[in-house]
């Protein structure tokens, strides 16, 4: 659109802003992709060590599910039907996905956990294509396989403030696709003693917390600043509320209150 300089002046006097044109840089001068969060922030929150075997493991769920998701296709076509909302990320998996996940798994296992490589590096340990490695990540995060976080960081010099940079990853068992999955991938069940023992315990512990008041209970389970701020206004709560009855010996404090009161009644 073409403004004049008077239409132009009287669009800023009335705080009206000329629409910027198609492809120019964002008027804020931050190119950076939402959901994004500052390098930095959130490492070591995001991160997890993984167990020993642990990404071996992973992988080989990952590969049963490329294969569950083929036969999901297969019978879906041979029965007429469409697959279910819950049917398609698995069956949308690709082998290039998979190579994907295997690299990122890799990392996990080589740099404890912590796995941030760049579109440029998956794609030359793949040997697939950028836009192969973006669909593959898309895919697996839809899966439930990956979780990834994306991140920006502060630029310095001109240009924009802020810079995309290289995202998270981390690899996850696919949760809710273990139903399509062979059973020797599901996780064995509890023995009967082991059962009964974790409820005696759950039983036990919610016993003990009946009994404490709100000070008391602040500090058992929440702990830190934010324990030590609830305590103190626990202890409060605890102080304003009336005494109980039930019990069969009254608290000190009511026998010096009763005492005081006394000694002013006398008087």
């Amino acid at each position: 659109m073409v403004y004049s300089l008077g239409e132009a002046a009287m669009r800023v006097l009335t705080g009206v802003r000329t629409p910027a044109r198609s492809g120019t840089t964002h008027r804020t001068g931050c190119p950076v992709r939402r959901g994004s969060v500052e390098a930095g922030s959130v490492e070591d929150a995001f991160f997890a060590v993984p167990a020993k075997g642990e990404t071996d493991r992973l992988l080989r769920t990952a590969r049963a599910a490329l294969d569950a998701g083929r036969a999901l296709r297969r019978d879906a076509r041979a029965a007429g039907r469409d697959l279910t909302a819950a049917e398609r990320p698995i069956a949308a998996l690709t082998p290039g996905a998979i190579r994907v996940f295997e690299e990122i798994c890799t990392l996990a296992r080589l740099n404890a956990g912590r796995v941030f490589p760049t579109y440029a590096h998956l794609a030359r340990a793949t040997a697939l294509g950028r836009a192969t490695v973006a669909r593959a990540l898309n895919l697996l995060e839809a899966a439930g396989l990956l979780l990834r976080q994306r991140r920006f960081r502060r630029a310095t010099g001109d240009g924009p403030r802020y810079r995309q940079t290289s995202n998270l990853y981390r690899p996850l068992s696919p949760g809710g696709l273990l139903r399509f999955l062979p059973r020797r991938f599901h996780p064995a069940p509890l023995p009967a003693d082991q059962i009964v023992r974790e409820a005696d315990r759950i039983a036990d512990v919610a016993a003990m917390r009946a009994t404490l008041n709100c000070r008391e209970l602040a500090e058992a389970m929440i702990g830190g600043p934010l324990g030590q701020m609830l305590a103190r206004l626990g202890a409060a709560v605890d102080r304003a509320q009336p005494e109980s009855h039930s019990g069969s010996q009254p608290h000190l404090e009511s026998i010096r209150y009763g005492q005081k009161d006394s000694d002013l009644i006398g008087r």
